[in-house]
């Protein structure tokens, strides 16, 4: 939930301070978005944006504050106090007619996948996950990637997407990250069921797929996967070693990356240094969080943890530092590491004062190349060495003293054999750390068997 100021009511139109129509502003990226218009009923306000934010896909709701409704006085017994259940989220169960069509439909497939949501990627989500594949008898992952089939962290995955006969969106929309269920990523002759909260994307699912959705039901994810969860074995079961080849396909990553997992000179590849990084997760409450184009992918590659933040399906970079203060907020004693590159450093730089200040320690590892290196393998790609143009950064930019200026710990690294002990350190200061780590420019990692 966004709080906001706003001008006051009583001066609008006026040409008063500020005067912006913030939430028709924020309307298009929010669940919802209206400015408060008294004192007495913005305990409602505040009820209504909470329940919004968790109710159905969960989402961030904005509402703006004018000063006048904050500033005035009133008799306590004026307001309109909510009650606790006004807070809730509004349930959005499925009916046991169509848990039944749906397990129906499973048990006549020989290579069902489930797919989760990024709402479902909490530690609370993933433990309802974890007992669906034994209920329903298919494998069951969650996407939260923009790379979407092509995510490193998910390995191999779009061979076995290729060959299934069945797919359960369990609340994940089928959009880009899903090639939109065509062909060739998605077998022609593949079926589908689509269990959303959100009636658009039941009717895009309809439009994109015609006769291949054998069922669409409107509910929430969360409710859904505890209707399977509470279920008695059904007795479903996929095709022999089908589970063992979904989850063997998503374990993969190229033999050739061993190579650089324990190289301890010369340039640092994304490979060395996530090596270096994966003892310091090994903390059962610890948190990766991980940022930035192209390192962001490798440390999802090759990097897990307890708990995990990513950027996203936008794709959008840049909060990881502030990711990494909420995290031990939310963790007082875990490991907490951020993962992002030297782009991305530059958006929220000065975070390390306010994590100083307030006595938020984390390791902030920069994966520095130089470059906004996203854009350059795209240019590259698309266009050619010659026309790669607006994405060099300074080389070996100092951005360990920065941290080192605002109050934090910071480190500088050139060669790999440098990075235990740099890693051991800036762990140690239990400051805001920065790990200054000059790396290759090396695309994002693409996981292929065939």
């Amino acid at each position: 939930m966004l709080l906001s100021g706003h001008a006051p009511l009583g001066e609008l139109g006026l040409g008063a301070f500020q005067e912006l129509r913030n939430a028709d502003l924020a309307a298009p990226v929010t669940k919802a978005a209206w400015v408060a218009q008294s004192t007495a009923t913005l305990a409602q306000d505040l009820a209504r944006a909470i329940r919004i934010a968790r109710s159905g896909r969960p989402g961030p709701v904005h509402l703006s504050l004018p000063t006048d409704v904050l500033e005035a006085r009133l008799d306590p017994s004026g307001i309109a106090w909510p009650e606790p259940a006004a807070f809730q989220p509004e349930p959005m169960p499925l009916s046991p007619g169509m848990v039944a069509a749906v397990m129906a439909e499973i048990a006549s497939a020989s290579r069902p996948l489930v797919i989760a949501p990024p709402a479902l990627c909490t530690p609370e989500g993933r433990g309802l996950l974890a007992p669906l594949s034994g209920v329903l008898g298919a494998p069951v992952l969650a996407m939260e990637s923009p790379r979407g089939v092509a995510d490193p962290s998910l390995g191999a995955f779009a061979e076995v997407l290729a060959e299934a006969d069945l797919i359960l969106l369990l609340g994940k929309p089928l959009d880009f990250t899903l090639r939109f269920g065509r062909a060739p990523a998605i077998a022609p002759g593949c079926r589908w069921i689509v269990l959303d909260p959100e009636p658009a994307l039941l009717a895009r699912a309809a439009h994109l797929l015609g006769g291949r959705l054998a069922l669409a039901a409107l509910c929430g994810a969360a409710e859904a996967a505890r209707a399977f969860i509470m279920l008695p074995d059904a007795g479903n079961r996929p095709a022999p070693g089908w589970m063992d080849k979904v989850s063997d396909a998503i374990a993969h990553r190229p033999a050739a990356w061993d190579a650089y997992r324990g190289r301890s000179a010369g340039p640092i590849h994304p490979v060395t240094l996530c090596h270096a990084l994966a003892p310091h997760l090994r903390d059962p409450q610890a948190v990766l969080v991980s940022d930035g184009g192209e390192i962001g992918q490798w440390a999802q590659a090759l990097l897990t943890a307890p708990a995990r933040v990513i950027n996203g399906v936008a794709g959008a970079i840049g909060p990881s530092i502030p990711f990494a203060m909420a995290a031990r907020r939310a963790r007082p004693e875990a490991s907490i590491l951020a993962v992002l590159g030297d782009g991305t450093f530059g958006f929220h730089m000065a975070e390390f004062d306010t994590a100083v200040r307030h006595g938020l320690p984390f390791v902030a590892v920069v994966g520095n190349d130089g470059r906004w290196n996203a854009e350059h393998q795209i240019q590259l790609r698309d266009y050619g060495a010659d026309r790669a143009h607006g994405c060099s950064l300074a080389p070996a930019t100092r951005y360990d003293l920065v941290a080192t200026a605002l109050g934090g710990h910071g480190e500088f690294v050139q060669d790999a054999a440098e990075l235990p002990v740099a890693l051991d350190r800036a762990f140690a200061s239990k400051r805001p750390a920065c790990v200054n780590v000059l790396i290759e420019g090396q695309p994002a990692p693409v996981v292929r068997r065939k």
